[in-house]
């Protein structure tokens, strides 16, 4: 019987232990991503005030969400007791495998990025680039 007694009460520590720790997680990554919808709204709602283009709103919306979200469940794990300094490296090395990998075409997209947001020309415009004139037909981020 002193077994039964040794063993629940061992289980009742470790259930308030984690099951505290649990419930501060859930609530640290559904408040979080509460706040991170609210923040990428904000951005969206803001560049849309400055009459930014919808794609370019859209990418910097998405791109906000996505690193809060991040964050967010980094620190929900790190509340559980799980060592989140691997994640953080991970998710570092990840980035920079990515931007090496795309290198030409984050320059090509950051190109057409600058080009939306400062406007150097405009539709019907006509200008000469590389050699080659034309009139501008339509501004687009991504092309195919």
């Amino acid at each position: 019987m002193d077994q039964m007694e040794s063993f629940g009460e061992t289980l009742m520590g470790w259930v308030t232990l984690y099951g505290v720790k649990i419930i501060v997680a859930l609530a640290i990554f559904f408040i979080g991503r509460w706040v991170a919808r609210k923040l990428s709204n904000t951005v969206s709602k803001l560049m849309i005030a400055r009459e930014v283009d919808d794609a370019l709103v859209k990418f910097a919306t998405n791109l906000t969400y996505s690193a809060l979200l991040i964050f967010v469940v980094i620190a929900a794990l790190g509340q559980v007791g799980i060592q989140t300094a691997s994640f953080v490296a991970i998710v570092g090395a990840a980035g920079l495998a990515i931007g090496l990998a795309m290198q030409g075409s984050l320059s090509n997209f950051a190109a057409g990025v600058l080009i939306i947001i400062f406007k150097p020309f405009r539709i019907g415009d006509f200008v000469e680039v590389a050699g080659t004139a034309g009139v501008v037909e339509s501004i687009m981020i991504f092309t195919t």
